[in-house]
């Protein structure tokens, strides 16, 4: 067998191994967070996103201890414009997404925030201990703030006694073994996810030997659709069933711990930190960040997330990997791409969204001044 097969194989299984993982690590989590009655805003902000991010961290620690920090950087941020547009973009094509208030006032704004901060700690080419030490205190600090605002929001909400006596009757009646099963699921995720990312590494590696690809681009497009496959198929199964802040809220909680988490734990098992490429920070970190901008307006337009909006991030992702593409095969037409993405699409889609968001805020005013007759019953 040859060796660009036997790399081939060592991906597909590694990625075959890491959703695996990921499942029973998010299964196992899930029961275990729901049994001790923690808030379900904070399962789905932390739990469900983080353990459907595992496959990333796994991968990127891997990488970057073996001296891939191309690989590292490249599976992060290929993630979040991945989660963003394609995960985002056909989960709306299917039904369209309609997203909290709440939601849009906390956790986009801190994921543009914390996408604007990787940039900066990036510009000087590398992320240290330093830098990762600042990233892990960031996901620790947001944890910690997903559980105070689930408190809070716990005690607006005793009105509903009879629903919180039931659920803490229902978790009171968890057989003492339910505890220690779910911890055996956790455990096997996180084995599952140690061997997956390996063997993903590795063959990753090898691929981009044997073809001369650059590793960035191996990460930006392989590895990070294939760390992401655990948050495709939680944001589409949930928006099949209905649950469409979970869809939306899976791929944001998701961005954010890829950066603060993924790639903090990463700078700091990395002896000497992780080296970030001049390609990265000039072309696809201003890419991950003009995607999280985008989100603000498309969530505030309505709430919703329409087709038509979803439709315009899967061509977005289209185009981006086809950029990629052109890029690895030096391709003269590469440069015209990204210019046009990074200096007219992206900035145009943006203005765009904007005046529509100011239209629809227009359109409540006067809906607010000039209410309309109730309908005859």
């Amino acid at each position: 067998m040859s060796e660009t097969l036997w790399a081939w194989l060592e991906i597909a299984a590694g990625l075959v191994v890491l959703v695996l993982g990921g499942e029973l690590l998010v299964r196992g989590a899930s029961r275990l967070a729901g049994a001790l009655r923690i808030s379900s805003v904070v399962i789905g902000l932390t739990v469900v996103a983080f353990g459907t991010s595992a496959p990333e961290l796994a991968v990127s620690i891997q990488a970057s201890l073996s001296g891939s920090p191309d690989l590292a950087i490249g599976n992060v941020v290929g993630s979040n414009i991945f989660n963003v547009l394609f995960i985002l973009g056909l989960s709306a094509l299917i039904i369209p997404l309609t997203v909290a208030s709440e939601f849009i006032r906390r956790d986009v704004p801190i994921m543009i925030g914390v996408s604007v901060l990787l940039l900066l700690l990036s510009l000087d080419g590398a992320l240290g201990r330093m830098d990762g030490l600042l990233l892990v205190a960031g996901i620790v600090s947001y944890t910690w703030w997903c559980i105070q605002v689930s408190r809070r929001e716990s005690d607006l909400a005793q009105v509903h006694l009879a629903t919180a006596e039931s659920t803490q009757t229902n978790a009171a009646a968890t057989p003492p073994f339910a505890f220690g099963s779910n911890l055996l699921l956790i455990l096997a995720g996180v084995l599952l996810l140690v061997v997956g990312s390996h063997w993903l590494q590795t063959g990753a590696v090898s691929v981009a030997t044997s073809f001369g690809v650059d590793e960035l681009v191996i990460g930006l497009t392989i590895v990070a659709a294939g760390t992401s496959l655990p948050e495709v198929a939680t944001s589409i199964v949930a928006a099949l069933k209905g649950e469409r802040d979970i869809a939306v809220g899976n791929v944001v909680g998701s961005n954010i711990f890829n950066i603060l988490s993924v790639l903090g734990f990463s700078a700091l098992c990395a002896p000497h930190g992780i080296a970030v490429s001049e390609a990265a920070t000039k072309f696809d970190m201003p890419v991950m960040l003009a995607v999280a901008v985008a989100c603000w307006p498309i969530f505030v337009t309505g709430n919703t997330i329409s087709r038509w909006e979803g439709a315009v991030f899967f061509l977005y992702y289209v185009a981006y990997t086809t950029h990629l593409v052109l890029e690895a095969s030096g391709h003269e037409w590469r440069h015209t791409l990204g210019g046009v993405m990074l200096l007219f699409v992206i900035p145009l889609t943006i203005l765009t969204l904007a005046v529509s968001w100011s239209r629809s805020r227009w359109r409540s005013h006067s809906d607010t001044d000039h209410p309309t007759s109730p309908p005859h019953e």
